[in-house]
């Protein structure tokens, strides 16, 4: 009797763990560590490699905080808020994605930053360039 239940427990566990290597992938990744995502922070080009990640691993939300991190330590950075202004009408929030563009006010920015924003947001206005330059 005793080995009958050793079996059922065996076969029970070998269920669970086969349930578990059957779950998706995406919820098997491993979180981004605190201080990767603090690192990404530190540049702008170090945000935008880790949310160009994100982004490739349909991971929209995170790339979005990724983002955000960036534009809080540099608000001053073009392609970062470009491409968060990108991800906004991605996840249809177009309204959103014209405040941020309402924060460009005279910068310039390169033709493919915009375009990938033209892309994602059909229709947009491109903010009006710096006075005295063309775009």
């Amino acid at each position: 009797m005793r080995r009958f239940e050793v079996r059922c427990w065996l076969g029970a566990i070998g269920l669970a763990a086969a349930a578990t290597l059957a779950t998706p992938a995406c919820a098997q990744r491993a979180p981004t560590d605190a201080e990767t995502l603090i690192g990404a922070s530190l540049s702008p080009d170090t945000g935008m490699t880790l949310a160009r990640s994100e982004i490739a691993e349909s991971d929209l939300l995170g790339a979005l905080g990724t983002l955000e991190r960036v534009l809080f330590a540099h608000p001053e950075a073009v392609p970062p808020r470009l491409l968060y202004t990108a991800l906004l009408c991605r996840l249809d929030d177009r309204e959103g994605a014209e405040v941020e563009l309402g924060q460009f006010d005279g910068h310039a920015f390169a033709e493919a930053d915009w375009a990938e924003v033209a892309a994602a947001c059909p229709g947009i206005t491109r903010p009006p360039p710096p006075k005295g330059r063309r775009r």
